[in-house]
C-alpha cells in the first residue's frame, strides 16, 4: 500500500509513518522496531513471508525515528548520567511510546493487535502488554530484555572501537557495515549490499543525531519490568540469538522466565539482527502464535472489536517526564 502517515496519534498527538502489507481483514501483526531503527528495517522480504502465512503486517517508525516526530525540542539526552540514574534528560518514557504504538492502532481502528518489537520495539510491546492488556492477542519479544540491568546487557568492550556514526551519508553507511559486522548474526552470511542499502535508504529518510539517544533514556528511566510482566496472560513467543552481544541471551531468557506460559526459542549463530535465513523461521513462529491465539479467542467467544477509545492523557513511568501539556514534538523530521 506505501507508506502512509497517521496524525494527530495518542495522547501527545504526534505523527507516526507506517506501512501496511496484506489482507486488512487478516489477523493483524504490527512490527515494532528497536532503537534508533525505522520500519524498514523490518525487511520487506521478511513482511512478505509474514503475509504468504495468513496475516496482514503493520510496520511503523517510532517517535524519534524515521518520518514519524521527532522531540528534537526536548532535553539533550545524557546517557551517562541516566546510567547513574540522574534522568532529567529524558524526553519520555517507555510508557510514552507503548501510548503512541496503541495510538496507532486507534488510527487504524485496530481493537487488539499481535505484537512483534525487536530490542526496543520488544520493551515497548511488553509495555503495552503489561499497561494495555486488553489491546493485545499474541506478543512476540525477539532480542530484548526485561529492563533489570543484571540481564540483556551489551557487551561494550567489543562495540567501544565502533565510536559514533558520522554525519556524512558514505560516512553514516561505512558505519552502519561495520557496526553490523560486529553485533550481526556470526552463524549466517554476513549480507553487506543488504545493510550499506538499508543504512542508505535509512539516511536519507532521516538522520537525527540525538534520536536514538533520547529513546535510550527513556529505557533507562523506565526501569525493571520483571515483576509486571508475571502479571501477564497472554500468548508469548521469545526468539533471542545465542550470540547477540547488543543484548545478551540472558535478557531473552529473563523475559520467558518471567511471563506465564512463555516459549523461549534460542538460535544458535544469531546476534543482534535478521538474518534472512531467519526469516521463515521467524514467519513459522510468529504466524503459529498468532493463530494459536486466534483459535483461543474463539474459544472464549471474544470478538476482537475493530476500534477502540482513545487514550485520553500520557502514562509516563516517572512523573514530569514527559513533555509538558501543550507542547507538542518537532514534525520536520528527516
Amino acid at each position: 500500500m506505501g507508506e502512509e502517515k497517521a496524525l494527530n496519534v495518542g495522547p501527545f498527538g504526534i505523527e507516526v509513518a507506517y506501512e501496511r502489507f496484506g489482507d486488512p481483514a487478516a489477523p493483524p501483526v504490527l512490527l515494532i522496531m528497536g532503537g534508533g531503527a525505522q520500519m524498514i528495517s523490518w525487511p520487506e522480504g521478511f513482511c512478505a513471508e509474514l503475509v504468504s502465512r495468513g496475516v496482514q503486517v503493520i510496520r511503523f517508525d517510532n517517535r524519534d525515528a524515521g518520518l514519524s516526530s521527532h522531540f528534537s525540542d526536548g532535553p539533550v539526552p545524557d546517557l551517562r548520567a541516566a546510567l547513574a540514574g540522574d534522568f532529567s534528560s529524558a524526553s519520555y518514557t517507555l510508557s510514552d511510546m507503548a501510548a503512541d504504538t496503541v495510538g496507532l492502532l486507534d488510527v487504524l481502528g485496530i481493537g487488539r493487535a499481535h505484537l512483534v518489537g525487536a530490542s526496543l520495539g520488544g520493551m515497548i510491546a511488553q509495555t503495552v502488554a503489561i499497561e494495555h492488556p486488553g489491546r493485545v492477542r499474541s506478543l512476540t519479544s525477539m532480542m530484548s530484555s526485561t529492563g533489570h540491568r543484571s540481564v540483556g546487557q551489551a557487551k561494550l568492550a567489543a562495540l567501544a572501537r565502533l565510536g559514533a556514526p558520522p554525519e556524512d551519508r558514505q560516512g553514516f553507511i561505512d558505519w552502519q557495515v561495520r557496526a553490523f559486522r560486529k553485533i550481526g548474526s556470526p552463524g549466517f552470511e554476513f549480507d553487506e549490499r543488504a545493510v550499506a542499502d538499508r543504512a542508505g535508504r535509512c539516511y536519507d529518510r532521516d538522520h537525527d543525531r540525538l534520536g536514538m539517544a533520547r529513546q535510550s533514556v527513556a529505557v533507562l528511566v523506565s526501569g525493571d519490568r520483571t515483576a509486571r510482566l508475571r502479571s501477564l496472560r497472554v500468548p508469548t513467543l521469545v526468539i533471542h540469538g545465542a550470540d547477540d552481544i547488543m543484548c545478551d541471551v540472558s535478557g531473552g531468557r529473563a523475559t520467558a522466565a518471567a511471563i506465564p506460559g512463555a516459549a523461549l526459542v534460542i538460535i544458535d549463530g544469531m546476534g543482534h539482527s535478521l538474518p534472512r535465513p531467519l526469516w521463515p523461521e521467524f514467519a513459522t513462529r510468529i504466524a503459529g502464535l498468532v493463530k494459536r491465539a486466534e483459535a483461543d479467542l474463539s474459544e472464549a467467544g471474544a470478538t476482537p472489536a475493530r476500534s477502540a477509545p482513545r487514550l485520553a492523557a500520557p502514562s509516563p513511568a516517572l512523573a514530569g517526564t514527559g513533555p509538558p501539556p501543550g507542547r507538542r514534538p518537532a514534525s520536520d523530521a528527516g
